[in-house]
């Protein structure tokens, strides 16, 4: 029997190759450039933020924490203070995501699981061309069709449910011969409403967008094994959308927070803090800005962008919170299917 000869073997020719990650030709410049566009929005809030905060500096070096604590803004009379400025920021977007939560939930719903297939991308881009409606059309809008409606609805709540601090308005009868709608308009609630309209298709479109990313065969499953078809969808596609559903709603929240123009046509200037949302009067951060910047004084100016600066890092925040939780949702994430 005859033994075959045995090759030489180097032992370069047994050692695993590197391969190389490095990018090559066009995928080189996508990720250079991807890189790019990444870094310079990091540089612009950064920078954004830097700015604020250099501007708001001596404001916030002059007053202390008292910046916080007062109520009154009368920059004439060395008296500078946001309490009343957050709380009715705060107000407005507590309303505005009270109508827009559901109203983007449920339209997300149907949109993903419900509308048929021939107008479903219609529907899509419905949604996102209310996203891209002028603040000044919503704030119009507000203020010649929703604020007259909803002031009767803010007299309505009151009647039935005054009994809430948070819905009795001071000073006001519901039950009058004659009834005072003044008192009930011109409020953080009538603005709130027009605000949610424009804070609803940015929620919308994260909890879509999460939704239709439930994996098919988990709820072919759930159907198998006798599930209705909202069964399915509240064992399996809301406990897997639950990272977008939060994470949507917090980014309309970030939007609510900072919008300007519908609050400065519905909401009369009130410096106080009003914890009942159907009264008269409020202002925000950004409503402050808007009817303040043009006729401000140096020392004036740098107390509206101490006020823009805390509004930036709270919204700021908030954003950062809703990014990550959407980052971290993942597949069939609590499904129970």
């Amino acid at each position: 029997m005859t033994t075959l000869p045995v090759p030489d073997v180097r032992e370069e020719d047994v050692r695993p190759r590197p391969i190389s990650r490095r990018a090559t030709g066009a995928d080189a410049v996508f990720e250079h450039a991807s890189r790019a566009v990444g870094a310079s929005v990091l540089v612009i809030t950064g920078g954004v933020g830097l700015f604020l905060g250099w501007q708001a500096f001596p404001t916030l070096q002059h007053y202390g924490l008292s910046f916080f604590t007062e109520t009154q803004w009368q920059p004439d009379e060395d008296v500078v203070g946001i309490a009343a400025v957050l709380t009715g920021t705060i107000s407005v977007a507590m309303v505005a995501m009270f109508f827009a939560f559901p109203l983007a939930l449920a339209t997300a719903l149907y949109i993903s699981e419900y509308a048929p297939p021939a107008i479903k991308s219609t529907l899509v881009s419905l949604v996102d061309l209310m996203a891209a409606v002028p603040s000044i059309v919503y704030g119009l809008w507000g203020f010649l069709l929703v604020m007259p409606h909803a002031a009767y609805l803010s007299v309505w709540l009151d009647k039935h449910f005054g009994w809430i601090p948070i819905f009795h308005v001071n000073d006001a009868d519901p039950n009058a011969s004659v009834l005072d709608i003044s008192r009930y308009s011109f409020s953080s609630f009538c603005a709130g409403i027009a605000v949610a309209m424009m804070v609803m298709p940015m929620a919308c479109a994260v909890m879509r967008q999460v939704f239709s990313q439930t994996p098919l065969g988990e709820k072919e499953a759930a159907l198998a094994l006798g599930a209705t078809k909202w069964g399915m969808i509240r064992a399996v596609v809301l406990p897997f959308g639950r990272g977008g559903i939060i994470g949507g709603t917090m980014l309309g929240l970030g939007r609510a927070l900072g919008e300007t123009i519908a609050v400065v046509l519905i909401v009369s200037p009130a410096f106080e803090i009003k914890p009942r949302v159907l009264e008269v009067g409020s202002v925000t951060v950004s409503s402050l800005i808007a009817g303040r910047f043009g006729e401000a004084s140096k020392a004036q100016l740098s107390a509206l962008l101490a006020a823009g600066f805390v509004l930036f890092l709270i919204t700021l925040l908030i954003n950062t919170a809703a990014a990550v939780i959407v980052n971290r949702s993942r597949s069939g994430a609590g499904t129970d299917a």
